[in-house]
């Protein structure tokens, strides 16, 4: 069972299959994502500005520490989860900060799946294809 500290504030982001546990503290700035550096485990830019986001929008990019776990998905299902878990707990640190985050979309789930595969057919809508002779 791991120990929470107290001045810890805790948030879950969920994309796709990529589940993100986020815990925000006071501090320098510093992020580390699965026991590694941001900058080693996010190679593309897009994906940095992606997790990032809603530190830049609140203006707390060198307020807080930043340590998150990150399982499932891929790099960019991963960093969007990130992104979402952040947002939720800087507003559960301040509720002021929320309106914001909102308007700016970092709050709202992206609810988009993989669409499942049907019977019959090569995909979830692909077919097979027609062969005349």
């Amino acid at each position: 069972m791991a120990v929470v500290k107290s001045n810890d504030i805790l948030g879950t982001g969920r994309r796709k299959t990529s589940i993100a546990r986020v815990r925000i503290r006071p501090g320098e700035g510093k992020i580390r994502i699965n026991a590694r550096d941001f900058e080693a485990y996010f190679l593309i830019t897009r994906q940095r500005n992606a997790v990032l986001a809603p530190l830049e929008q609140t203006g707390r990019r060198t307020q807080f520490d930043v340590v998150i776990r990150v399982d499932g998905g891929g790099i960019t299902g991963q960093a969007d989860a990130c992104k979402l878990g952040i947002a939720r707990a800087l507003k559960k640190f301040d509720e002021q900060l929320g309106d914001g985050l909102r308007d700016s979309g970092l709050l709202t789930r992206d609810g988009r799946m993989k669409e499942r595969k049907k019977y019959g057919l090569r995909g979830a809508r692909r077919g097979t294809q027609f062969s005349k002779r």
